[in-house]
């Protein structure tokens, strides 16, 4: 019995067909080019279309699990069709350099994934696809004349061996359509929605088969390729002429033989007929130029190893982590699973890092949560701090980007290379001195965890739920109809198509569709009272989802939660949270702050904020050498009063509560890089007068102007910038010839000293209190619980709550001498109460 099963297995095996991806690379890089945004990475290299192709292949291995992948590609210069008709394509506007350079750069993804590449001179994608399939396939068979019976004709069935899916963007592919043996997988819209064409579907769309299409098209023309057809025969004609006739050849035939009736019982009209007449030449010419050729001086050879068994994720991994696709490796891994072939010296760094672990799981893995399963766990997380010194941009280094890094795969070779690295760029102190110390105190806030009132949650999430439901009902009513408000899609269709609702300058996703963002609703805020319950209905729905019903199955038996805090989490130096992210609760908001309230002290314990007041103008003021900034914090006056005072010529008493608060939005704006336009919007006047109060600001404030000019400079020269303690952060964008790109580069370099010495501060200062809990032996009294910005929040236990808290407070306006800061002090605020919703 076994025998005999296994003897139907094996046969079965055998008659099941091998899948190839046939990828038409320009159409599939065109499409992702003109649909996403135009991403690049650090150095300024563009990857918009590079990531959509990136994706698009993930995309392509999860849905139709390929045997094997092959890629086709135009080459550059005048194919046959151009030889034929120097018009060919002519209309196309020039092709954007930055696509140019990932159609040469997308080459290299492909190598990297061990996918080959077919093209040749003088031919285009699409007759690579057609040689292949023609090849593999066999001569594709015409219909015959009787179209609308086509689906009943028998014909010749292709091989069975291999069944051929054609990922493309272009739907000249679908003429390659046979049956189910070759397929076309291409997109609706943007490059997530996406549908497969077999010969049915392609019929039920068009009304014929595959085999028609460059008929289609040389009678109807294609202006995008630049292709005439036959002038006044359009989509419908065209449709009806095949449908009732066949192809082009088919058509002329019955003309030339007096059968015009037959035309006029299908509605052709008289005018029709005389076009077709006398533009013979060119719908044949036409058809000649839209048919896919199969017979390219290629020969196409099936690869010996399926995709998986060539796939080489440390090739990828490179790549992807060069172009900055940092989630792309982790989402290919997920897609592939674990099992993938590894070589010797693969298996080999395996058995180095982990006896227990595979190298994929290994990298599919967080640093941190990662770092300390390994036994190689405090070295591997103090590589990965140094690695995150040693290039900013890489938050939160993983193990897959410390050997990439090194461009190895021996963890220990990586690791000198790091650290060597480390001492080159002068960051062995702010290694030593800030960040190694925060290791322990960053486990000791994890484990201790924060007490939560969920009596206090669940009666917010019957209220928050309950306003939900009756916005929900409201924006329905507004609406006309019920409608998943969650759905972008759905959402945009309601507002823009059922409401027409619109502004100039609306923009786009990805996908092309129009934008539902924050953002783009906001410039519809005063069109109809639907947009502001929106607005509500989303804050509602997101502190519902991230904080009230999601904390509670995160706590442990005590009711604490043990929120993932992350110290290279960031760019700028500032640490990060995650599970959940608790610095991002929303505080300007009633229903925000609520959620605060819900992080309690425990028994016998109070809780105990400490927050830097207006830490960044401080440093603003100190770092620039600004005497006139600086005097109004040695003074302890009220910097945007008093900012105010000095812009509008006014005494201080005089100033009016505009005044102030046009002062406040500059103050923050200007260490952000806030150029004239956005001061205008932040404080709703017009461009004249913005520009004046702008001037005036940096009249007033000359040297902080000459200092921020400095840094956009200075970080040109140097590609990189540095906080008052030495921490850098490299801006190799703002070289960029792209203008967006080095603008962008250039507002993010003028805050990155300011914000960067911020975070610097408030690390040092966690370190000196941890030294200050240690000294006192308060261990069991003090306990660090989160770092929020620039607060830090502690619990204190109650009797020793008082002293505590002067102490620490000193501490922290200590961090920095008054001759570092010329005079200003770091000036901190404690707050004490029983939750964190009462700390101001």
């Amino acid at each position: 019995m076994y025998n005999d099963y296994m003897a139907v297995k094996k046969k079965q095996e055998n008659t099941t067909p091998k899948r190839l991806i046939l990828l038409d690379s320009h159409a599939i890089l065109h499409r992702a080019y003109h649909a996403l945004p135009d991403f690049s990475t650090a150095k300024g290299e563009p990857t918009g279309a590079l990531y959509g192709l990136s994706s698009m292949l993930i995309k392509i291995i999860e849905d139709l699990k390929p045997d094997y992948v092959v890629a086709c590609y135009d080459v550059k210069g005048p194919t046959h069709r151009h030889k034929a008709y120097k018009e060919y394509k002519a209309q196309r506007k020039e092709i954007e350099d930055d696509l140019i350079k990932q159609l040469i750069r997308s080459r290299d993804i492909f190598h990297a994934l061990n996918i080959p590449i077919y093209d040749k001179e003088g031919f285009e994608a699409d007759d690579m696809l057609g040689t292949i399939v023609e090849q593999i396939k066999g001569k594709i068979q015409n219909s015959k004349p009787e179209i609308l019976d086509k689906l009943k004709t028998k014909k010749p069935k292709p091989k069975k061996d291999t069944e051929i899916i054609i990922a493309s963007g272009d739907m000249d592919t679908l003429q390659l359509v046979q049956g189910d043996e070759v397929k076309v997988y291409t997109f609706k819209k943007g490059i997530k929605d996406t549908i497969i064409y077999n010969e049915k579907a392609v019929y039920d769309r068009f009304g014929f088969g595959p085999e028609l299409m460059a008929d289609y098209k040389g009678l109807r023309g294609d202006p995008s390729d630049n292709i005439v057809g036959i002038k006044g025969v359009g989509e419908k004609t065209a449709t009806t002429l095949i449908t009732n006739f066949g192809s082009i050849e088919k058509i002329y035939e019955e003309l030339e033989a007096g059968n015009e009736e037959k035309f006029k019982k299908t509605g052709i009209t008289p005018r029709i007929i005389q076009l077709l007449k006398d533009n013979k030449e060119e719908a044949e010419f036409s058809k000649m130029l839209a048919t896919i050729r199969r017979d390219a001086p290629i020969t196409f050879v099936l690869p010996e190893k399926t995709f998986r068994e060539n796939l080489d994720i440390k090739k990828i991994s490179q790549l992807w982590s060069e172009l900055e696709f940092r989630t792309l490796v982790q989402r290919l891994q997920k897609v592939v699973g674990n099992n993938i072939p590894m070589s010797n010296s693969e298996r080999n760094n395996d058995t180095e890092l982990s006896s227990q672990m595979s190298r994929n799981q290994l990298l599919s893995l967080p640093s941190q949560a990662m770092l300390r399963k390994d036994d190689l766990a405090d070295e591997s997380q103090k590589t990965a701090l140094a690695l995150w010194l040693v290039n900013s941009n890489l938050t939160n280094p993983t193990l897959e980007d410390i050997l990439n890094f090194a461009n190895t795969d021996k963890f220990e070779e990586a690791k000198r290379v790091i650290f060597t690295e480390l001492d080159k760029r002068g960051l062995r102190k702010v290694y030593e001195d800030i960040e190694l110390p925060l290791i322990p105190i960053i486990e000791k806030m994890e484990k201790h965890g924060i007490k939560i009132d969920k009596e206090l949650l669940s009666k917010l999430s019957k209220t928050y739920h309950t306003e939900l439901t009756r916005l929900e009902k409201e924006i329905w009513k507004h609406a006309g109809v019920e409608f998943n408000i969650n759905s972008p899609k759905q959402l945009g269709e309601i507002l823009f198509d059922k409401m027409n609702l619109t502004v100039k300058n609306m923009k786009k996703t990805a996908g092309g569709a129009r934008s539902t963002r924050e953002s783009e609703l906001e410039k519809l805020r005063d069109l109809h009272p639907i947009v502001p319950m929106i607005f509500e209905y989303r804050e509602l729905a997101k502190l519902l989802s991230t904080y009230i019903d999601a904390i509670p199955p995160l706590l442990d038996i005590n009711d604490r939660l043990h929120s993932n805090l992350i110290s290279s989490g960031s760019t700028t130096g500032r640490m990060a949270s995650q599970n959940p992210n608790l610095q991002n609760i929303p505080i300007k908001t009633e229903l925000g702050r609520a959620i605060r309230g819900a992080f309690i002290a425990d028994k016998g314990f109070r809780l105990c904020s400490f927050d830097y007041s207006q830490v960044e103008l401080r440093i603003a003021a100190f770092i620039s050498g600004d005497k006139k900034m600086i005097e109004i914090f040695q003074k302890g006056e009220d910097v945007h009063s008093s900012v105010a005072s000095f812009v509008f010529k006014v005494p201080i008493d005089k100033v009016t509560a505009e005044m102030r608060r046009n002062a406040k939005a500059i103050n923050f704006g200007i260490i952000y890089g806030m150029g004239v336009n956005a001061l205008q919007q932040s404080i709703g006047t017009n461009r004249a007068e913005a520009q004046k109060f702008y001037n005036d600001y940096f009249s007033t404030f000359s040297t902080l102007a000459q200092y921020l000019n400095s840094v956009k400079v200075e970080t040109t020269r140097r590609g990189f910038t540095e906080t008052f303690f030495g921490r850098r952060r490299y801006f190799e964008g703002i070289k960029s010839k792209i203008p967006y790109i080095r603008a962008s580069a250039e507002r993010m370099a003028i805050n990155s000293p300011i914000q960067g010495t911020g975070a610097d501060i408030i690390k040092l200062a966690m370190v000196r209190i941890d030294e200050y809990i240690s000294r006192e032996k308060l261990e069991d009294d003090v306990f660090p619980l989160l770092q929020v910005h620039d607060e830090l929040v502690y619990e204190i236990r109650e009797d020793k709550t008082e002293k505590v808290a002067v102490e620490i407070t000193k501490i922290m306006e200590s961090v920095m001498s008054t001759k570092d800061t010329k005079g200003v002090i770091m000036k901190a605020l404690a707050s004490i109460g029983n939750n964190w919703g009462e700390l101001k």
